[in-house]
């Protein structure tokens, strides 16, 4: 089995967690670590069309790192999986 059947099983089996664990559409909760670099940050933030609202972003202690949690309406488990599957083209870009 290839690192691509791999994937295709991890996100289909992900969709349907989704499915079973909330009412769609709904809020979810997206978390990013990223070292310290606007830019990065503002490519993540684009991927929801630069929310103004249910945006956190976190220095590490040494500042070398940030959390950016995103919590945003979400119409679908798919649409979720998008956003990671954008995400993870993404380098240096730790998904949670």
């Amino acid at each position: 089995m290839n690192s691509k059947e791999n994937l295709d099983d991890f996100y289909e089996r992900f969709q349907q967690q989704l499915e079973e664990s909330q009412a769609w559409p709904g809020l979810y909760m997206f978390k990013f670590i990223v070292k310290s670099n606007p830019e990065q940050i503002n490519k993540l933030k684009q991927l929801f069309n630069n929310p103004s609202e249910g945006v956190s972003l976190v220095n590490s202690s040494k500042n070398k790192f940030q959390s950016l949690t995103i919590t945003i309406e979400m119409k679908s488990p798919i649409e979720v999986i998008d956003i990671y599957k954008k995400a993870s083209a993404f380098k240096g870009v730790i998904i949670l």
